[in-house]
Formats: structure tokens, C-alpha cells, sequence
């Protein structure tokens, strides 16, 4: 199992235990626990399928899914994802209903038993769960989850992803619904450009990203119609530009990654992928405007930014890239370790990792033509940069962005 240690899996266990007294268990891809002998569910086809289920809408939502066994009984997973591979799932068990949220017992029963549980397994199974209502149950899922990253210390980044989406589509659908009971005609949001604005200002994305899914639904919620949505998103994006560089003169570089954004906006083929690229240029623009020091600054920093993103795919010298910047190496490197956090090299291995992982996913080209393209002279090194950053190989990236199995 990799990384995922039967002492992962013992201490995760014990402070669940110790929380909600519940114990959760490993489970595989194919919806049986282990030791199996313990677990009579595995042996019924019916129950592993549930889980199963259950465990892919847990990875499509990015969260913890609480799901029905039977009348009565429930249970809850949480997918074991680390850099986007698919260790397995914890099951935190199963809990019949408090008293005043259960339904006859003789139900569940009765649908164990058509599942292919004996009657007398059954009842035994049934009398042994501990009762539980459903916010303890959703609690108890929580904390399965945050006491499962906080021990392992894995990345789930499939999972966030999906989280955020998820989360986006929760709160524009909110949005949505507060503008159909106020029940008013619903005009586009401009006061809400400022407050995502000062957000931004503030490195908040979380803040950010709530302010855009209103607008979001404010938008669509003025005209369903995709080419004026496509004109709003388009129309917004020009604006944050604008205010970034007015700002700050050295944010000019971001008007060329605006339009990146802008063809990729014209391009969106519906409601949804307009939402998630906009969700991304919200992402990349924070990520520019923190890049450059926003409200802090420096004329020299920014020439030599903008240098470094217009000759990554060369041999970069920092001697060169203080020349283009207009001072010495030794003052350059410090003002841009002061101003970005990160050291020259370090900025220069970020923009070619990002321009790697770009053309990963907008082409068909191979590690090695695009190690040449970002500039790498040597594959080997490239692959194992990229896999010191990302997590995974460039070819299992690749694979995981087109929907194939992270696998192999």
C-alpha cells in the first residue's frame, strides 16, 4: 500500500475511536474491509457495491460521503487519495439512528436478508451497532477526515479540487436561490467587483472565490444566455486587470496572462466550464498579483519577472537576469527574495513547472519534446523536478487530467 502503513492506519483508528467511539477500517477499491471475517457485509455483493458508490461520489464531491446501508443504518467513507492516486478508502463503520430518526428495525433487517445476510447474522449485526443521529454521524465523518490528513500528512489534491468545485457549485446555487426570494429583477453585481477586488488585495482566495460564485449566480441568474455570460465573465476579468495595474505598474504582466484567460473564456461550451475557468483565472491572477509583490512592489523585481517569463525556455544565468533587470546579481537576488519569498532559481523552476503542466494538458506532446519547450536539457532531470513539485510523474499527470486512471 505504499505509504499507507498498517501504524497510519492503527493511529488514525484509535483517535477516531477515542472521539466518537467508533472505529473505522480500511477499505479496498472493491468495497471489502479487512480482516473480512469481521466484517460480514464484504461477503454481500449488494453492500460492497454500495460502497463502492459511495466512495466515488465521496472522490466527485471531495469530501466525506455518508451513505445508507439499510433502513435505518447508515455508514461513511473517506477516500485515501494521495497526489492524486487512489489508496483505498477508511469506512468509519456503521451506526443504526438515534431512536427518534430510526425506522423499524424489522425494515432493516428484512433488506440485510435480501442482501443475502442469514436472519440470525442479521439480528446479531443489527443489535451490536451503536445508535447515532445523523449530525453525529456527519461529525463523526469530519473528523475522520481532518484526523486522517493531520496524522498521514498527505496532499489530496484530486480531492480538494473537486471540493472547491463542489463548493462552487453549492454557493452559486445559493446565490441563485437568494435571488429568487427576493424576487426582484436581478442585475449584474457591480458593486461586488470592488468587494472581490480588495479580496484579492488581500491574498484572501477563500474570500475571493465566495464573492465570485455570488456573481456567478447573479449572472446567471440576470441571463442564462451563455454568449452574455461569456461577455459578463469576459467584461470582469478586464476590470480586475485594469484596477491590478493601475496599482501597480509592474502588474502589466498580467494583462498578457488575461488574455490567455479571455480565449480560454471564449471557448467554454456551457454554464459549468465557464464557472471552473473562471475559478482558475481567479486562481492565477491571485497567484500573479502575489508573485509580484502586490503593494510592496519593486521596478527592478518586476523586469526581472517579466525577463524570466519571457525566456524560461532558455539557459537563464542570474547574472542575465540582473543585466535585464538593471542591477547587480547580489542585489537582485536579494531584492527578489525580500519582495517574492523565493529565490530566482526557485521562480525560474516554478514558471517552467507551470508552463510544463499547461502543455501536459493542452497537448499530445512527449516529456521529452516538453522538457526541451520549458527549458530542460536533460529528461531525466525534468521528470524528477516535476515529480519533486507535483507529486506525480508528468505522464501519470497526464493521465489523471484526461480522466484515465492514475495508475500504470
Amino acid at each position: 500500500m505504499g505509504r499507507l502503513s498498517q501504524r497510519l492506519l492503527l493511529d488514525v483508528a484509535r483517535t477516531v475511536q477515542k472521539a466518537v467511539g467508533l472505529r473505522p477500517r480500511w477499505m479496498d477499491l472493491e468495497g471489502r474491509c479487512a480482516p473480512v471475517a469481521r466484517d460480514p457485509l464484504s461477503a454481500l455483493p449488494r453492500a460492497r457495491k454500495a460502497r463502492v458508490f459511495a466512495l466515488h461520489e465521496s472522490i466527485t464531491r471531495g469530501e466525506p460521503c455518508v451513505f445508507d446501508v439499510a433502513p435505518g443504518v447508515v455508514s461513511w467513507i473517506y477516500p485515501l487519495e494521495d497526489r492524486r492516486i487512489i489508496h483505498g478508502a477508511l469506512l468509519g463503520g456503521e451506526a443504526r439512528l438515534a431512536a427518534e430518526e430510526e425506522i423499524p428495525d424489522r425494515n432493516a433487517a428484512e433488506e440485510l436478508a435480501a442482501m443475502g445476510l442469514a436472519p440470525r447474522t442479521a439480528d446479531a449485526f443489527l443489535r451490536a451497532l451503536p445508535r447515532r443521529t445523523r449530525a453525529e454521524v456527519a461529525n463523526a465523518a469530519a473528523l475522520l477526515e481532518r484526523t486522517f490528513l493531520q496524522i498521514s500528512g498527505w496532499k489530496p489534491v484530486l480531492l480538494e479540487e473537486n471540493r472547491l468545485r463542489t463548493q462552487q457549485q453549492r454557493q452559486i446555487a445559493e446565490a441563485m436561490e437568494d435571488q429568487k426570494k427576493r424576487g426582484a429583477a436581478t442585475a449584474y453585481p457591480f458593486e461586488k467587483e470592488r468587494a472581490l477586488l480588495a479580496h484579492i488585495r488581500a491574498g484572501d482566495q477563500t474570500g475571493a472565490r465566495r464573492v465570485l460564485n455570488d456573481m456567478l449566480g447573479a449572472m446567471y441568474m440576470s441571463s442564462p444566455r451563455l454568449a452574455l455570460l461569456r461577455a459578463r465573465a469576459i467584461e470582469m476579468m478586464g476590470h480586475l486587470t485594469r484596477a491590478a495595474v493601475e496599482d501597480s505598474a509592474v502588474m502589466e504582466p498580467l494583462i498578457e496572462r488575461n488574455h490567455r484567460w479571455m480565449e480560454r473564456l471564449i471557448k467554454a461550451r456551457d454554464f459549468e466550464e465557464l464557472c471552473r475557468v473562471l475559478t482558475e483565472a481567479l486562481d492565477d491572477f491571485i497567484e500573479g498579483i502575489c508573485l509580484h509583490g502586490f503593494n510592496r512592489s519593486n521596478t527592478h523585481v518586476g523586469r526581472a519577472l517579466d525577463y524570466i517569463a519571457a525566456h524560461y525556455m532558455k539557459r537563464l544565468r542570474l547574472r542575465d537576469v540582473a543585466r535585464a533587470a538593471g542591477i547587480s546579481p547580489y542585489r537582485l537576488a536579494h531584492l527578489v527574495k525580500e519582495n517574492t519569498g523565493q529565490s530566482v532559481i526557485q521562480i525560474v523552476q516554478r514558471v517552467r513547472i507551470q508552463n510544463a503542466v499547461r502543455l501536459l494538458e493542452r497537448t499530445d506532446l512527449s516529456s521529452a519534446a516538453i522538457a526541451y519547450e520549458v527549458g530542460y536539457g536533460d529528461q531525466s532531470y525534468f521528470i524528477r523536478h516535476f515529480k519533486r513539485v507535483m507529486g506525480v510523474t508528468p505522464a501519470r499527470y497526464r493521465r489523471s487530467r484526461r480522466g484515465f486512471p492514475a495508475g500504470g
